[in-house]
C-alpha cells in the first residue's frame, strides 16, 4: 500500500488543507493499492500562489534559455533513474502492460523533455526586424505566465511531459493536476523535481477530483490551461477559458482510421504493427487506429488475419512481461466498453474474435480484445471513441471511397496508410483530414513534429518547436530610428 499524505507545492511537501482522500484501485485485483490527499480549492490556491510567486519574483523566467534547458535535462535524468519504478507504478494504477510501459509510459516522457531541452537554447526567442518605415523592430516571445496542466489517466507521465517541456522552456511555472485514477506516479515525478534542484514553484503537483479541477480553470492567476482528455470535457474547458479570455490548448478524442491499400504487404511484422496501432495500451490511446479500412477485394483475407493476430494476444496481469493486453482502468470504463460491444452486435457487426469478458479472468476489469467485421461507418462503434481494445473492419470500393470514409468522422486526430508505395501513401495521407498520418507505422506522433487534431479532436498543437508557441505571448518593441 502506497500511502501519501502531502502535496507538492513550492518545491516542498505540504500538508493539505483538505481531509479528503483519493483511493487508487488496481484494475487487475480491484483492491486499493494507495491513497493520496484529495486537494481542496484552498490547496489549489496555494499551488497557484507558489507558481505565481515563481513567475513574478523567482529566477526561472529570468534565466537564459540555456539555463532553463539544463534544468529540463536534470529533470529528465532524474526520471530516467526511476524509470522502472515509475513504469511499475503506472501499470499497477491503470493496467498498462509492463511490456509497453517502460517505453510508452516513461522513456517517451524523458525523450520529450530531452527534445525540449535541445529546442530551448536554439529557439527564436528574439527576432530583430526592419519595420515597414525602416525603423528597427524587436519581436519577443515572452512567457505567457502561470500554466496549468490537466492530466488524463492513460499515459500520465508522458502527457505531463507534453506540458512540462514547453512550459519550462518558455519560462512558465506550472501546476499539474493528475487524474484521480493515477496520482501515485506523480509523486515519483515530484521526487525527480526535487532531485533536479529546480527553483521553488516552477513545478507544483496537486491531485484532485474533477470538481476541484474546475477551480483551476477559473482562477485569475492561471494564464494558460493545457488539457488532454475527452472531447466532452474539452468543450466545457474551452467555454470556460474562452469566457475568461484565458489561453488554452485542448488535445481531445479521436476515432482514427488505418487505410489498408490493395498493394500493402501484410507480413507477420506488419500485421503486428497494424494491430498495435489500434490496441496499444489496451486501446486506451486517443490516437488509436480503431477503424481498419480494407478494400472489398482483400476484405475476407485481412479480416481473417486480423482476427488471428488479435486472438493470439495474451491477456492478463499487466505486470506479467508476456502480457500484451491488460485490464481497463476502471469498472466504469469496462462497463462503457461492454456497452459498445453490445451496440456493435445489435447493429449487425460480427465479432470475428472476442466480444465479451475473458472467462479465465473473473477478477479485474478485463475485456476481450475484439475485432468486428461487417461494420459500416455509420455504426456507433465506428463513429464514437470506445477507448478500449476494439477494432472495426470497414470495407471500401476504391481509394477515393476509403479517403471519404476516413474523413467521415467528427474527429481528426491521427490516421495511417498501409502500402508498398511510400510516395503514393503520402499522397493519400495528405487527403486525410487529421493532425498526424503515418505510413506503414503504428506511430501516432513524432516528438519533433506538431501533434494535435482537426475538428473535434482539439485546438492547438503540442510537441516540436510548434509546442512552445502556446506558452508564449508575442511582444513587439519598436526601437528608436537609427
Amino acid at each position: 500500500m502506497d500511502v501519501r499524505d502531502k502535496l507538492f507545492i513550492g518545491g516542498e511537501w505540504v500538508k493539505p488543507e483538505s481531509k479528503g482522500v483519493i483511493e487508487v484501485i488496481s484494475p487487475h485485483t480491484e483492491e486499493v493499492i494507495g491513497t493520496v490527499p484529495d486537494a481542496s480549492p484552498a490547496d489549489i490556491d496555494k499551488a497557484i500562489a507558489a507558481a505565481r510567486a515563481a513567475f513574478d519574483d523567482g529566477p526561472w523566467p529570468r534565466m537564459s534559455p540555456e539555463e532553463r534547458a539544463e534544468g529540463i535535462k536534470r529533470l529528465s535524468g532524474a526520471l530516467q533513474s526511476r524509470a522502472q519504478d515509475i513504469a511499475d507504478v503506472i501499470s499497477n494504477e491503470n493496467g498498462s502492460p509492463s511490456s509497453w510501459s517502460i517505453m510508452g509510459q516513461v522513456f517517451s516522457a524523458t525523450m520529450v523533455l530531452d527534445m525540449y531541452a535541445g529546442l530551448a537554447s536554439g529557439y527564436t526567442w528574439v527576432d530583430d526586424r526592419t519595420g515597414a518605415l525602416g525603423s528597427p523592430v524587436r519581436v519577443l516571445r515572452a512567457p505567457v505566465g502561470v500554466a496549468a496542466g490537466i492530466i488524463p489517466w492513460n499515459v500520465p507521465l508522458f502527457i505531463s511531459a507534453l506540458k512540462l517541456g514547453p512550459a519550462m522552456a518558455a519560462g512558465c511555472p506550472i501546476v499539474l493536476k493528475p487524474a484521480p485514477e493515477t496520482p501515485l506516479d506523480a509523486y515519483l515525478l515530484a521526487e525527480a523535481v526535487i532531485e533536479a534542484d529546480l527553483p521553488p514553484g516552477v513545478i507544483n503537483i496537486v491531485a484532485a477530483g474533477r470538481e476541484t479541477g474546475e477551480h483551476i480553470l477559473t482562477h485569475p492567476d492561471v494564464d494558460k490551461v493545457s488539457f488532454t482528455g475527452s472531447t466532452a470535457v474539452g468543450r466545457h474547458i474551452g467555454e470556460v477559458c474562452g469566457g475568461l479570455l484565458k489561453r488554452v490548448t485542448l488535445e481531445l478524442g479521436g476515432k482514427s482510421a488505418a487505410i489498408v491499400l490493395d498493394d500493402a504487404e501484410l507480413d507477420e511484422a506488419t500485421m503486428g504493427n497494424l494491430v498495435m496501432s489500434g490496441l496499444m495500451n489496451n486501446g486506451q490511446v486517443c490516437g488509436a487506429q480503431s477503424r481498419i479500412l480494407v478494400s472489398k477485394k482483400r476484405y475476407a483475407e485481412v479480416t481473417e488475419a486480423l482476427g488471428a493476430a488479435v486472438g493470439a494476444l495474451k491477456v492478463g496481469d499487466p505486470m506479467d512481461a508476456e502480457v500484451q493486453i491488460g485490464p481497463l482502468v476502471a469498472e466504469r470504463q469496462r462497463d462503457r466498453v461492454a456497452g459498445y460491444l453490445e451496440a456493435g452486435k445489435s447493429a449487425g457487426a460480427r465479432a470475428v474474435v472476442g466480444g465479451g469478458f475473458p472467462e479465465d479472468l473473473p477478477t479485474g476489469w478485463y475485456v476481450e480484445p475484439t475485432v468486428f467485421a461487417d461494420v459500416t461507418n455509420d455504426m456507433k462503434i465506428a463513429q464514437e471513441e470506445i477507448f478500449g481494445p476494439v477494432l472495426s473492419v470497414i470495407p471500401y470500393d476504391d481509394e477515393a471511397q476509403a479517403i471519404k470514409i476516413a474523413n467521415d468522422s467528427e474527429y481528426g486526430l491521427c490516421g495511417s496508410v498501409w502500402t508498398s508505395d511510400g510516395e503514393h501513401g503520402a499522397a493519400v495521407a495528405a487527403q486525410v483530414r487529421t493532425g498526424v498520418v503515418a505510413i506503414n507505422s503504428s506511430m501516432i506522433l513524432d516528438f519533433n513534429a506538431p501533434f494535435g487534431g482537426f475538428k473535434q479532436s482539439g485546438i492547438g498543437r503540442e510537441l516540436g518547436p510548434e509546442g512552445i508557441a502556446p506558452y508564449t505571448e508575442l511582444q513587439t518593441i519598436i526601437l528608436p530610428p537609427g
